[in-house]
């Protein structure tokens, strides 16, 4: 019988002998730990009526007693062990500071993980923001569920004339042209969604999986796990709560904003206050300001209609 000794769970292996005896540091918390999920696996907000999104894990998953997430932020900010200041008031100064000027790094220090169900064609956009972790669902490896994303019939909206990428007012459902119109698209989906047995029948009939389902429409949902830090996430939520983003993928950042609110809640106030409500000014606007000061008319000094109405649109919300 070999001459060995017994492993010892949690030792720790190396060919160093000297290292062998030097036993991990472990620190006692200063204060008790509160798990900011309050003790749940998972927290989901429904999204339409077959869609949801879930917060099912968080770093940090502890903080001290009476304080919240955005402690690990402080903490990194200051490079430090301990749980930086004593007073709340400095903490949130300092993380108003940060988002304030733009030092985003002590953000990337916390992390959400989601798992989300949504239509394809929001997961396609969705996907652009390629700064997080991504396992989706395959359709190569399981039959895609019956699940269809057809929006109401007075959510049906028409093309925008200004812009390619958009939709803007809805059909109006009192008026008979509009109405017949919408009618007719939310039938399209239906018919679109009775092909589903077609994929059904030629996957039992052999038809493999990953070739089954080019036939299904991209409002047909699919799920993820989605993990990303918190300064990528709130890129994700400035560009996706805008009102010029589509509505559908806007319901999944609202959702999303409703659960971290109260696990960040000092740096959700500070980035609604600097960057989702705030008003970012370009060289050219502050001329314009400049010129109505002076007495001018204000009018933006480039020819871009774009910019221009951009420009009316601050100059309305500024009171100009």
């Amino acid at each position: 019988m070999p001459d060995t000794a017994p492993s010892v769970p949690g030792a720790a292996t190396t060919s160093n002998p000297a290292a062998a005896l030097i036993e991990p540091k472990r620190a006692t918390p200063e204060s008790p730990l509160r798990d900011v999920m309050g003790g749940a696996s998972r927290i989901e907000l429904k999204v339409h009526e077959q869609g949801f999104i879930a917060l099912v894990d968080v770093m940090p998953r502890l903080v001290p007693e009476g304080q919240t997430a955005d402690a690990a932020i402080v903490q990194a900010a200051r490079v430090s062990y301990g749980q930086g200041t004593k007073q709340v008031n400095e903490d949130r100064g300092l993380i108003r500071y940060l988002l304030r000027h733009r030092h985003t790094t002590p953000f990337e220090m916390v992390e959400f993980k989601f798992h989300v169900c949504m239509p394809i064609f929001v997961a396609r956009q969705w996907i652009r923001h390629r700064t997080a972790n991504v396992n989706e669902y395959s359709g190569r490896y399981s039959i895609v569920p019956d699940r269809f994303y057809i929006p109401t019939l007075d959510a049906v909206r028409k093309q925008s004339a200004s812009n390619r990428q958009g939709g803007e007012q809805t059909f109006q459902v009192n008026d008979a042209e509009d109405l017949r119109t919408a009618e007719e698209f939310i039938r399209y989906l239906g018919d679109v969604e009775q092909r589903y047995q077609k994929y059904l029948d030629l996957t039992n009939k052999g038809v493999s999986r990953e070739l089954a389902r080019l036939g299904l429409p991209v409002n047909v949902y699919t799920e993820w796990y989605w993990k990303c830090d918190l300064h990528n996430i709130l890129r994700f939520l400035s560009l996706r709560m805008d009102k010029h983003a589509q509505l559908e993928i806007r319901d999944y950042a609202e959702a999303m904003h409703r659960l971290l609110q109260p696990i960040i809640p000092i740096t959700i106030e500070a980035w609604r206050d600097y960057e989702m409500e705030g008003l970012h000014l370009t060289r050219l606007e502050i001329e314009a300001i400049r010129d109505l000061k002076a007495g001018g008319p204000g009018l933006l000094p480039t020819e871009n209609k774009r910019e221009q109405a951009e420009w009316s649109e601050k100059r309305a919300r500024l009171g100009l």
